[in-house]
């Protein structure tokens, strides 16, 4: 075996240090914008009744079990939070002065921080702009709910094979020809299902037709590098629950820091080199102490 001199080993370390310390070269995060084909939702809770039509046809489309309570004794299939067997719901809001409703769901976010964080990809952007789930490769961390800004996704903790859950645009329905369940089921167009650019469209439409009746601005069209999702309100977004996002995406600052860090992969190889000086030192150390005995 080689003799290895403490010199040798501080020399190694020192010089991994640092590479390990100098500046990388600034590298820009690839910006993952929206495109106009991906699918979506506009969701105008001024003309939303509440009449949660939307949440039972998405319950009966993707085959889900009811969600009941009892309400003076008497049975109603009425969620009041998205759950593992709930995808949409609609809930009450105010800001204060004024009431409004707001559909919760998965905002299908251009560049979404819960496929950032799945470590084997369950969660992926699919296609024509989904947030698809595969439950192959969930390996149960949940690490999705804890990076999802809009509190979406919901594990199934009441079952022996748990697979997360969240609304993934009716995705099976399409080779029928049909789009989201919750918009076909809308009676006053309160949910609209098509692609981004036509929903855009439609959103600034109904703003000047009617500027007195929105608040101005749609939101989802750049709050958090852009949503699949778009929102139409006469009450302030955040009273609606929705987060006050700027236009980077949320996963954009985590993703340059982990990628500075283990850019060609120098910090590990540092880390695991100041490990095996000390393991060496320590090994050296025991073989001292046996020698004097």
């Amino acid at each position: 075996m080689p003799n290895v001199s403490r010199r040798t080993v501080l020399g190694t370390l020192g010089g991994a240090a640092a590479l390990a310390a100098a500046p990388a070269p600034a590298e820009a995060r690839a910006p993952k914008p929206p495109r106009d084909d991906d699918l979506g939702l506009l969701f105008d809770s001024t003309r939303c009744v509440g009449c949660r039509a939307c949440t039972v046809r998405c319950r009966e489309a993707n085959s889900l079990t009811e969600d009941v309570k009892l309400v003076d004794g008497v049975p109603y299939d009425a969620p009041i939070d998205l759950n593992d067997r709930t995808l949409t719901v609609i809930k009450r809001t105010s800001d204060g002065a004024d009431g409004a409703f707001v559909k919760a769901q998965c905002m299908h976010c251009a560049d979404p921080a819960c496929v950032s964080v799945c470590m084997l990809g369950a969660l992926h952007k699919g296609e024509r702009g989904v947030v698809a789930y595969d439950v192959s490769r969930c390996v149960g961390c949940r690490y999705c709910q804890v990076a999802c800004p809009f509190n979406v996704p919901r594990f199934q903790w009441s079952s022996a094979t748990p697979r997360i859950v969240k609304c993934e645009l009716c995705r099976h329905r399409w080779r029928e020809g049909k789009g989201a369940a919750c918009a076909e089921a809308c009676p006053r167009e309160a949910v609209v299902f098509g692609a981004r650019a036509e929903l855009r469209a439609e959103a600034h439409r109904r703003l000047e037709a009617e500027p007195d009746r929105y608040r101005a601005g749609v939101y989802g069209e750049r709050e958090g590098g852009g949503t699949g999702v778009l929102v139409l309100s006469a009450v302030p977004f955040t009273a609606m629950g929705l987060p006050a996002l700027g236009p980077e995406a949320v996963p954009a600052l985590g993703e340059t820091i982990q990628h500075g860090i283990y850019q060609g992969f120098v910090a590990p190889v540092a880390l695991f080199g100041a490990l095996a000086w000390v393991t060496w030192r320590n090994r050296r150390a025991s073989d001292g102490g046996e020698d004097e005995r």
